[in-house]
């Protein structure tokens, strides 16, 4: 690795815990170049403006929801343990995206914020299938809910503790 790159993964990963931590919008590049000892100038030179930052963090979980999205679950117990497995695994980028990216349902093609909608609305149909009844509605966004919530605000508990207790919670669902 050369000395860039791994000043590309310093910077990522200072991002990564720092997003997670305060949000999206509440950290500076700044913040950033402090936490990883370089400028302000050094971090914008690796990914300026900020949003190359969100975005190459969201790059490995949107290939994360490509496959688990193509594959096939044999019932509906085992698509929601590996979408639980899926959003402790990313549950900062889950942060990022619930509460710095809004306006998913307006944003505009070719944005993040329409590949967001298209995840979750793909997911929404995984659950309840294509022609859901009101009560399946509900128990479809039920779980979305608690799955986002659950991870963003546990952000200090172990992945394991999650995983654990979300999956309980969302097959009760």
């Amino acid at each position: 690795m050369t000395t860039a790159d791994d000043t590309r993964s310093r910077i990522l990963a200072a991002a990564r815990e720092l997003f997670a931590e305060r949000g999206y919008s509440n950290t500076s590049l700044a913040d950033i170049a402090a936490a990883v000892g370089l400028t302000k100038t050094a971090v914008a030179y690796h990914f300026h403006p900020k949003d190359r930052l969100a975005s190459e963090l969201l790059a490995p979980a949107a290939d994360d929801m490509l496959t688990l999205l193509g594959t096939e679950f044999g019932d509906r117990g085992a698509f929601l343990g590996a979408l639980v497995s899926f959003v402790v695994r990313h549950r900062a980028v889950i942060r990022l995206v619930m509460e710095d990216i809004n306006g998913a349902d307006d944003a505009p093609p070719g944005s993040p914020g329409e590949a967001i909608r298209t995840f979750r609305d793909e997911i929404f149909v995984r659950l309840v299938g294509p022609d859901p009844d009101a009560e399946s509605r509900l128990r479809g966004w039920a779980v979305l809910g608690a799955l986002q919530w659950g991870v963003v605000q546990t952000m200090d508990l172990p992945p394991e503790q999650v995983e654990k207790v979300l999956t309980r919670a969302v097959q009760a669902i």
